[in-house]
């Protein structure tokens, strides 16, 4: 298993552990990710609501709470620690800066085109910028973006398919459709990608990312181009991820139907755990009375079913009957709590055996053939 290069950035593992908002990923999980050789997530949602007590100002208590985790996971880990940014976030300038000022060493942007992320970059800043893509087109207009308006290119691009949990960048008929499937975007993103790698004589690493589960999932979709992948559901049941128990255990009891796609309030469709708070939304049961954070661009409090914030904050403080747990599709193959380091090393196992298996049968046919 090849080390993941993104510019003079090293990291051990080609894995990425995927940011998981509200809480799911802090510094307890990124760190602990970081320090197997991978590369860890902070999220930046709702961390308002995590910090409420350091100010009365919702705004102030995200940048205040994203300042607290770049520190403690720093204090955990010499390894890589990336902070998630959603582009849906009405504060997700501030979080940029922040970020970029705590000397992250990646930012990943996602849910919308981050198209101006390049402008928060300040003399000497070493944080990469990393989009998070569902297309070869949308991988093509950032790249071009970057490159007219701010002479910069992303370092790295993660595509994430339609298996992913949270929110999607995908139409409900997408989601389901053969054409649209991790393995189909791929390759389309490395052939982009490549003309602009070539042009400008720099390298660009593509990531896999929605649905990964195991090894086998991971030595499978890099033999189509990727540098590596993005996992996120698997390290939720884990020791160190940084949600209550009883939000870890709402994926270990759930089966295969359980997992379903519901409409976001963000705009967007999401995968998420069947629970009873999903079906008092679908009774109408849970319109939110006012809108106290402001957190979202898309969001109208006086439209929306229930507010997203507050139904993902219960569930990361495990009131999983006032919120739900977002999730992946292989979310429900959890089986018990493991620790970052037993998940990491079945993780290399399995692709290793995959490998292996591979040249066997390549030998194989060769052989058989001559």
């Amino acid at each position: 298993m090849n080390a993941l290069k993104i510019g003079n950035l090293t990291a051990k593992l080609p894995i990425i552990q995927g940011g998981m908002g509200v809480g799911i990923s802090l510094s307890g999980l990124a760190s602990a990710v970081a320090n197997e050789g991978g590369i860890g997530v902070i999220s930046c949602a709702g961390l308002g609501l995590i910090y409420r007590k350091s100010s009365k100002d919702y705004m102030e208590a995200c940048k205040i709470g994203l300042r607290e985790e770049i520190k403690k996971a720093r204090a955990k880990t010499s390894g890589i620690i990336g902070i998630n940014i959603m582009m849906a976030l009405t504060n997700f300038s501030d979080m940029v800066k922040t970020a970029i000022s705590e000397k992250a060493d990646v930012i990943f942007a996602g849910a919308g085109l981050p198209l101006d992320l390049p402008k928060y970059r300040t003399p000497g800043c070493k944080t990469k910028l990393v989009p998070i893509v569902s297309s070869a087109r949308a991988a093509k207009i950032i790249c071009e973006k970057w490159k007219t308006l701010y002479d910069y290119l992303p370092d790295l691009v993660v595509v994430e398919g339609p298996k992913a949990g949270g929110h999607l960048g995908f139409k409900i008929d997408q989601i389901e459709n053969p054409d649209y499937t991790i393995e189909k975007l791929i390759p389309d993103v490395v052939r982009e990608v490549a003309t602009f790698e070539e042009k400008y004589n720099q390298e660009i690493p593509v990531i896999a990312a929605g649905g990964i589960y195991s090894g086998e999932d991971m030595y499978k979709i890099m033999q189509l181009g990727a540098k590596g992948v993005q996992i996120a559901s698997r390290f939720v049941t884990t020791n160190e991820c940084d949600a209550d128990i009883k939000f870890k255990e709402s994926y270990i009891q759930a089966n295969q139907n359980e997992v379903e796609i519901i409409k976001s309030p963000v705009g967007m469709p999401g995968r998420a755990l069947k629970g009873k708070f999903l079906e008092r939304v679908k009774l109408g049961l849970t319109a939110p009375k006012s809108c106290p954070y402001n957190c979202l661009h898309t969001c109208d409090y006086k439209k929306v079913p229930y507010c997203i914030i507050v139904a993902l904050y219960n569930a990361y403080q495990g009131k999983m009957e006032k919120g739900y747990a977002f999730a992946g599709s292989n979310a429900y193959l959890a089986t018990k709590i493991s620790s970052v380091k037993e998940i990491v090393s079945d993780i290399i196992l399995h692709y290793e055996q995959s490998k292996k298996n591979k040249e066997l049968k390549k030998e194989s046919i060769q052989k058989n053939y001559f």
